[in-house]
Formats: C-alpha cells, sequence, structure tokens
C-alpha cells in the first residue's frame, strides 16, 4: 500500500429501512407538488377571464371593469336567472357598477359577475 492509502478510513454502507425509504420519497413528492401551485393559478386566471368575456357579452358592458366599493351579503340570495348572482351571508363582493334602480352588478371572490339587490347588502 501507498502512504495514501494507509491513512484512509474506509466508511460501511449503511442499509436504510425500507419503510424510511417510502417515507423519503413521499416527502420529495411533497416538495415537487409545489409547482403545481403555479398551475392552478394559471387556470384560475384562465377562469376568471373566461367569466370576464361571459360578462362583457351578457351585459353589453363596454367600460373598463373598475371596484367602486365593497359590500358584504346580509343574507343568502340565489339566483334567479343567469344574470343574477347567488349570495351566501356574509360573503364579500365587489360593486362594479350600480345599474338599475335596485340592483347593482357585483363581482364575488371566484370571479363571477351579476346582479345583487341592494337590499340584501351591507355597505361599509
Amino acid at each position: 500500500r501507498g502512504k495514501d492509502e494507509k491513512h484512509k478510513v474506509r466508511m460501511p454502507k449503511l442499509w436504510m429501512v425500507r419503510e424510511y425509504k417510502d417515507k423519503r420519497k413521499s416527502i420529495d413528492d411533497v416538495e415537487r407538488n409545489i409547482f403545481k401551485f403555479k398551475k392552478s393559478s394559471e387556470e384560475k386566471s384562465k377562469k376568471m377571464e373566461k367569466e370576464e368575456k361571459f360578462f362583457r357579452e351578457t351585459f353589453m358592458y363596454e367600460k373598463e371593469i373598475r371596484v367602486l366599493a365593497t359590500a358584504t351579503a346580509e343574507c343568502s340570495v340565489p339566483s334567479r336567472r343567469r344574470a343574477d348572482l347567488p349570495v351566501t351571508a356574509g360573503e364579500q363582493l365587489d360593486v362594479i357598477d350600480a345599474a338599475h334602480g335596485h340592483a347593482v352588478i357585483c363581482r364575488n371572490s371566484q370571479g363571477r359577475y351579476g346582479y345583487v339587490l341592494v337590499e340584501h347588502l351591507n355597505f361599509r
């Protein structure tokens, strides 16, 4: 043997328990799933764009979409037609435009647009 090999320490190879290997793989998979978050946000933005396009066609809304105020729904109201926005109690809504008399055009957290009666909203 040469001088370098004389002082070299050989470490025995440690065998990993199979259960630990499986756990480690699952942890690695979880860490890799971080990138799937970006996909879901892209899908969400596409869905929001689709809802906005539908809103513009249905309501013939040509103006820029701006939030005039934020309101909270006082009670749950189901929609009777496609133009109405179904609302649940306590839901936060963005008021986009004051339309016809007692109704305003609102947007919910999912990006859907529709008419909501002012009587069902609490402005703060």
